[in-house]
């Protein structure tokens, strides 16, 4: 079995580049991108040179994609959206629904895609459980609301 991995360890390089392929498909961030590209080099090498030189091509090829081919991907890829709100900025503009109710001047809960936010008004009014509400603001974890229509 040693034997036959030793011989085909083209192999292994390339279920390495396939397994980054998929996972960098969940994140979409072009970093596990570079590292597949090190394994489908280091596979297409691996039958004409040894092991730990087909180690240093891997972790050499991976570095070089990492500050050439990520840079380049992430601006053409990303080119139309050049100001992409990420994490809890991604938060303005969403609706949800009113969870707890908002008290006047003070604090409710709204759900937004599953997820349980501390809310306040922004006109200061209350606004009751199940009221469809939409995020003008963002302080910290408060989100502002107000009131779809």
């Amino acid at each position: 079995m040693i034997q036959y991995i030793v011989e085909n360890l083209w192999q292994l390089w390339a279920v390495v580049a396939v397994i980054c392929l998929i996972l960098e498909m969940t994140s979409g961030d072009f970093f596990l991108m570079c590292f597949a590209i090190g394994g489908a080099v280091t596979a297409l090498l691996s039958p004409f040179v040894g092991f730990y030189v087909q180690l240093a091509v891997f972790a050499v090829v991976s570095v070089v994609c990492l500050f050439t081919v990520r840079p380049v991907a992430l601006r053409w890829f990303h080119k139309n959206d050049p100001d992409r709100v990420s994490n809890a900025d991604a938060l303005i503009g969403r609706e949800g629904r009113v969870r707890e109710t908002i008290e006047a001047d003070g604090f409710g809960r709204v759900a937004i895609d599953g997820d349980v936010w501390k809310a306040k008004s922004q006109t200061g009014e209350a606004i009751s459980a199940g009221t469809a509400v939409k995020v003008v603001n963002r302080e910290s974890t408060i989100i502002t609301v107000v009131v779809s229509k």
